[in-house]
């Protein structure tokens, strides 16, 4: 913005031979955007001179503008922008787009200033460094780049994707935040953070295969070396790994799966056969946590990657970012150590292990939300129908009243949970939470469905197109079904939550 001119410059340059326009105070030189404008040069024509403010957030996004900021000329005189121009690791200033204790009014029991350190820092990487790379990769369906994977393990960003734990000793953490202060607050700030990305295939994609799958090595291996070497691997960026339980034959009835571990005779090896199906990153797994059939039950065996495990991608709602996968096991040889915990008794380390996996897709759903009642916000009162700012609708007021109500009772039932986390051990934690964080994963989705219904709804033709300023509605409403049904279905998880009160029931009689 190198000039200060006057509105009565700007409306002389009204042809295609000198077009200029107003947006927000500031003055934009379009001549030579005639051309490339994606909406056609007519549209420009008709602003030629002009202010076009209302018309341009009719139809923009902010980030249009920060596109294509070298096409601004000026400012105009004695007027200033009044339009945030947001920033890499801001806070949004938009009421209920970030949760309460983020807001400056507002004040919280359960984080500190560590937790705001890791969201400050952690934020502008995901602003950074996450989100461009989600978004082109979300557009053109390839993997994550061994580039990101390094700039995550140089600043512990994958080491934090487990959880607290041994693995984060003597780490400094994003914000200079120490290891051993991490706990599930931090944890659930970094799930909520990387959502913001939004893109949804890519953010499974993000090594969303290795946080639910190391995680039960870390835990249940047997071969201690096993576990260091493997732990090195991956949270060094070198090796990746994936969950691979589902099956084309039972998806969440985990028991009723197929493929079989049979012991070779010397007992020194398990060969694994049997196929498994949308398994999350399993395109560029080198290791596979396998449920699998034993003699007497159910056991869970890390199965390296080698000539007789075959990988085909599957195409589904969202990007193929997230290396879905057909996986077939055709007699593949794995020594008997890499067996999780006990053998026929791989049902806990399962059961066990999705206890994080459900409460991180939580968290994830739930941050995706409230990125959403931010979308309608900003549209709502950007947008002008007869012509009147949409928000003047009391029928759009009720919709985002209750959408702003059933992301706020979650993020509420979500701090709840996390806080008695941190209050638990593993083993205390998977005897006691199972069903909790079952019954929160299922109405967390269920408010999923409420909101993403409501917000199309509120864009009307624009929730259902994939590009412009509909876009994250649209994607959402697309892809909450994935927090849905990965991980266990709704309906599962929301039974296992009453089963397991069922358990706790006192003879108690009206």
């Amino acid at each position: 913005m190198s000039q200060t001119l006057t509105r009565a410059e700007v409306a002389k340059n009204n042809t295609e031979d000198s077009l200029w326009c107003i947006i927000d105070h500031k003055v934009y030189d379009l001549t030579d955007f005639l051309d490339a404008h994606p909406g056609g040069s007519v549209v420009l024509q008709q602003i030629a001179g002009q202010d076009a403010t209302s018309a341009f957030y009719n139809l923009h996004r902010q980030e249009v503008l920060q596109k294509y900021s070298s096409l601004c000329i000026g400012v105009l005189e004695g007027e200033k922008p009044e339009v945030i121009d947001p920033q890499p690791g801001d806070i949004s200033s938009v009421p209920y787009a970030e949760p309460l204790w983020l807001a400056p009014a507002f004040k919280s029991p359960y984080y500190n200033e560590s937790h705001h350190k890791l969201q400050r820092a952690f934020r502008q990487f995901v602003d950074q460094d996450i989100y461009p790379e989600a978004q082109a990769k979300e557009a053109d369906g390839t993997y994550i780049s061994q580039e990101l994977v390094d700039k995550m393990v140089a600043n512990n960003s994958l080491a934090m994707r487990l959880g607290p734990g041994k693995h984060l000793s003597g780490l400094t953490l994003p914000g200079g935040v120490k290891g051993e202060e991490f706990d599930y607050f931090h944890d659930l700030i970094v799930a909520q953070e990387l959502s913001r990305a939004v893109a949804r295939g890519f953010q499974d994609g993000n090594m969303a295969g290795m946080m639910i799958s190391l995680t039960a090595v870390r835990q249940w291996a047997n071969d201690s070396a096993l576990r260091d070497r493997v732990t090195e691997e991956c949270l060094g960026g070198k090796k990746f790994m994936c969950l691979a339980i589902t099956e084309a034959f039972a998806g969440s009835d985990v028991a009723g799966i197929r493929t079989t571990a049979t012991k070779t005779e010397d007992g020194k090896h398990y060969i694994i056969s049997g196929t498994k199906k949308w398994i999350t990153n399993g395109m560029f797994a080198d290791y596979f946590v396998t449920g699998c059939k034993t003699e007497k039950g159910f056991s869970v065996i890390l199965v390296p990657r080698d000539d007789n495990v075959e990988t085909k991608r599957i195409k589904t709602s969202y990007s193929t970012a997230a290396a879905t996968t057909f996986i077939q096991f055709d007699h593949v040889k794995v020594p008997v150590n890499h067996l999780l915990g006990k053998e026929d008794q791989g049902f806990i380390v399962i059961m066990s292990n999705f206890n994080h996996e459900r409460w991180a897709m939580a968290c994830s759903v739930i941050r995706w939300m409230r990125t959403v009642v931010e979308e309608c916000l900003k549209w709502t009162h950007q947008r002008v129908v007869f012509g009147k700012p949409l928000i003047s609708q009391p029928v759009i007021r009720q919709k985002l009243a209750k959408m702003i109500s059933l992301t706020e009772a979650c993020q509420s039932w979500l701090e709840s949970i996390t806080y008695q986390m941190n209050q638990m051990d593993y083993a205390q934690q998977s005897k006691l939470l199972g069903g909790p964080i079952g019954l929160l994963k299922s109405y967390a989705t269920r408010c999923a469905h409420d909101v993403a219904d409501d917000a199309v709804n509120i864009f009307g033709g624009r929730g259902i197109t994939q590009s412009g300023m509909g876009r994250v509605v649209e994607q959402f409403h697309r892809t909450y079904k994935f927090d849905a049904i990965l991980g266990g279905a709704e309906e599962v998880l929301a039974d296992l939550g009453v089963r397991q009160a069922m358990k706790q029931m006192p003879k108690a009689m009206l």
